[in-house]
């Protein structure tokens, strides 16, 4: 990066104005002061209601909500039409389940998760799994925790229907060869869909190279807002797939003997939008877009890799996942406890995740009850690693490690 890009985010530092060492971005990114500003705009001299009034500002309004849209699609490489906006990735992710899932599962059909999925690709086809009689599969890793495509295609029958795997671990930050796994679904008739929320902030994303019919994401990730995410499909899974929840804004006509509805995307988005939020996550997808998103990825690359060789020079750290995963580095240290850890570093300004990360089947798998995980983002730097060690180091004193 040729710029000092920390200081365009008024986040890394503490309210005495000491840095702030932020390495948990893989839960939340920090926001830049553009997508700030932006979403201060929106809320406040450009507000109004979009979709509906006839007066100057709301149509103005409506051409900004749908320029996000378009916005959005440019980023993953899509069409207007198959971006539906959503609470987040969680949000989208139980849109399918609910919407084409219910609609196209059936008893004996069988859905195909591997040992590393969030919570988010999880619980949502396992409840559609006990509304339809449908099975849930479940793909092992590799031995550098990856998941093991080998593995899927040995298990993958006609019997399948979907295919729901993440494209970068949140824990491990390995990446799947998703133009393999789209191959290898596709071949027994299966749909793929794509948990992109470790991928669309930290490399480009182009779904039509990927191979999948639907990728999810949320924009917090990905330095904008909370609460507004993205489904992409394909056009003609949208079209098929039935609306999921009901009221103003997804219908065609109403009355109380029958309902007809929207075409796609507005079917999926019932009720007044996240006006603003979504203007925003236009404003951050312009944000890292500039940068370039090939660039980050390889700046975080680098800090991955010197933070891997760091820990694995102290012989009582496991680290986990593959040397190339992407912007992640978990870790457990012998007799000090993650979330230990993580107080300790606190102190010294800080911020690491400790715990589960919403993956407690995949800390099953790998027999530890919580990792460390640092998470690096477009502002990371290796002054931020700098502490990160001084700071187990500390920790090491404090146990009686030195």
């Amino acid at each position: 990066m040729t710029r000092d890009l920390r200081a365009d985010f008024p986040g890394l530092v503490t309210r005495d104005g000491a840095p702030w060492h932020y390495l948990d971005t893989a839960a939340t990114a920090q926001k830049p002061r553009a997508v700030i500003e932006t979403m201060a705009r929106a809320l406040g001299e450009d507000y109004a209601t979009v979709h509906r009034g006839v007066y100057a500002r709301s149509a103005e309004m409506t051409l900004a909500y749908e320029a996000a849209r378009r916005r959005i699609a440019t980023l993953l490489g899509g069409a207007e039409d198959e971006i539906v906006f959503t609470r987040g990735a969680t949000e989208a992710i139980n849109l399918v389940a609910n919407s084409w899932g219910r609609a196209n599962l059936k008893s004996g059909d069988r859905i195909l998760l591997s040992r590393l999925e969030h919570h988010s690709n999880i619980v949502p086809w396992q409840m559609v799994a006990q509304a339809t009689g449908a099975v849930i599969d479940v793909c092992p890793l590799t031995d550098d925790h990856r998941i093991d495509l080998d593995a899927a295609g040995a298990m993958l029958t006609d019997q399948h229907k979907l295919v729901a795997f993440g494209h970068v671990s949140n824990v491990l930050g390995s990446v799947l060869d998703a133009p393999r796994a789209a191959a290898m679904a596709h071949k027994v008739g299966a749909k793929l869909l794509l948990d992109g929320c470790q991928s669309a902030p930290h490399m480009p994303v182009d779904v039509a190279a990927l191979g999948c019919d639907f990728y999810v994401f949320s924009a917090h990730k990905l330095y904008g807002p909370t609460g507004i995410g993205a489904l992409w499909a394909k056009a003609d899974i949208l079209d098929a797939m039935p609306p999921w929840e009901g009221g103003g804004a997804m219908i065609d006509r109403v009355t109380f003997e029958k309902t007809t509805y929207a075409p796609p995307p507005q079917r999926f988005e019932a009720g007044t939008p996240a006006i603003a939020e979504a203007i925003a996550f236009a404003a951050a997808a312009d944000y890292v877009s500039t940068i370039g998103l090939d660039r980050i990825h390889a700046a975080e690359t680098g800090l991955v890799a010197r933070l891997r060789r760091e820990l694995a020079a102290m012989n009582d750290v496991t680290v986990f996942g593959p040397a190339d995963s992407a912007g992640i580095v978990s870790f457990a240290i012998d007799g000090i406890h993650p979330h230990d850890l993580g107080t300790i570093l606190d102190e010294a300004n800080v911020a690491i995740r400790a715990g589960h990360h919403c993956a407690q089947p995949l800390m099953d798998y790998l027999g530890v009850p919580a990792t460390a995980r640092a998470s690096f983002g477009l502002y990371s730097t290796d002054a931020d690693i700098d502490a990160l060690l001084e700071g187990i180091a500390r920790t090491r004193r404090i146990f009686g490690k030195a």
